[in-house]
């Protein structure tokens, strides 16, 4: 009986851990990834790529309801192996996305970590203040929104006796 509450235990642990584990982009539309390349390389020759599927991960700049559509700006954050944003400040530019399906600006706002996967259309000559500054252009195909992560220390904590906090 003892062996059979711990066999339970392990197996439902294994299945959160893997449920934990899970998220981002879908494993349909990941499969569907052509860019493999960095993003610096696409920014700078964009028509190059025009067509691919490519995933991105960044965080929100603006994000704004059109006629049509939602428009997003992000800030291109690289990808960890969770395919969750690296929230620093190791940025390669920014991006647009755009939806023709309304994505609501207030789910959506500045600061959201965010992948996205999509085709590559064009770039857009925009400007930042004075700066004109080329826009690699996404047709969105699916995003995922990441929740705030507020503490960098583990999650889970196995211990015995007395402890004390520094």
């Amino acid at each position: 009986m003892r062996k059979r509450r711990y066999s339970t235990f392990w197996s439902l642990l294994l299945i959160l851990g893997i449920a934990g584990c899970g998220g981002g982009i879908s494993k349909q539309v990941r499969s569907q990834v052509t860019f493999f390349g960095p993003f610096k390389e696409l920014q700078q020759n964009p028509e190059r790529f025009r067509g691919e599927m490519v995933m991105f991960g960044g965080k929100i700049i603006e994000t704004q309801a059109l006629g049509n559509g939602t428009e997003i700006i992000v800030l291109h954050l690289e990808l960890n192996a969770s395919n969750r944003p690296d929230d620093n400040d190791q940025s390669q530019g920014r991006y647009l996305v755009r939806s023709d399906q309304f994505i609501d600006p207030a789910i959506y706002p500045p600061g959201t970590l965010v992948t996205v996967a999509g085709r590559l259309l064009e770039s857009e000559a925009r400007h930042i203040g004075q700066m004109s500054y080329r826009y690699p252009v996404v047709a969105l195909e699916e995003i995922k929104k990441w929740p705030k992560q507020d503490a960098t220390y583990p999650r889970f904590h196995f211990g015995v006796g007395v402890g004390t906090t520094f």
